[in-house]
């Protein structure tokens, strides 16, 4: 706990939350279905400082809806506010630079680049938004610490480590340029149920002590526990559920 709080010391809490997320009116389909919806939300918010434990079936949209709030989709209809940005105002240029400064996103399969040293994939990250190279290393090396992942390991390649450590680099990764908002898709799937509480226990700390609005998605319902709100998908979302989609 020690070695979190020194990376992440505590942001004060303040007492009237703004949105982190505000949707209004989303209507979304992928090109050439447009008749078949996948997601069609009225309205939706999330607070900063939440965390939001997402659930629903196989084919309800919830990947859909995470890269939707992380502007690598962009919705067909409607709007996406994120920290009081619209996504759908910026050019893809411009949502790829408000991601990489503002959103952490943990991969379900980690989408560490396998043949780079795990230093090397936390550079990438911090040159994609734009930090200063200086201090990187030592940010790269504090995280390290506090995510217990042995100082040797930084400069073997990423395909090299075990999935529990590779997980942890993901979320060294996301965590390196200070995000408000960490998103989270099916994270802890590959994990046994050892590491995926060690995991859990982490995130949970982390987002608590740097103020950090957390968006997690899982299938499974036990994590729930974890999280301040629970939202099954199928409950805002007034599309018809679709076997082709995630």
């Amino acid at each position: 706990m020690t070695a979190i709080a020194s990376v992440f010391p505590a942001t004060p809490s303040s007492s009237t939350a703004l949105d982190a997320v505000r949707i209004k009116q989303l209507y979304f389909s992928y090109p050439g279905k447009l008749s078949a919806a996948v997601l069609d939300i009225p309205e939706w918010r999330i607070k900063q400082g939440d965390r939001v434990f997402i659930q629903g079936p196989s084919g309800s949209g919830k990947s859909t809806l995470l890269n939707l709030l992380a502007g690598i989709l962009i919705a067909t209809q409607g709007s996406i506010n994120i920290l009081g940005q619209d996504l759908g105002k910026l050019s893809a240029r411009k949502r790829d630079a408000f991601r990489a400064n503002h959103l952490g996103i943990v991969f379900q399969q980690f989408n560490l680049i396998p043949y780079l040293s795990v230093l090397d994939n936390i550079r990438l990250a911090a040159y994609f938004g734009n930090k200063d190279s200086s201090d990187i290393d030592l940010r790269a090396q504090q995280l390290f610490a506090a995510l217990g992942l042995n100082r040797i390991l930084v400069t073997k390649q990423a395909g090299e480590l075990s999935v529990g450590q590779q997980q942890r680099v993901a979320i060294a990764r996301a965590l390196i340029n200070s995000p408000e908002i960490l998103i989270a898709d099916e994270p802890t799937s590959a994990l046994d149920s050892a590491t995926r509480d060690t995991f859990m226990k982490l995130l949970i700390n982390i987002s608590q002590m740097q103020g950090i609005t957390l968006v997690f998605v899982s299938h499974d319902i036990a994590l729930a526990q974890h999280f301040q709100h629970v939202v099954n998908l199928t409950e805002i979302n007034r599309a018809r559920i679709s076997s082709n989609v995630r």
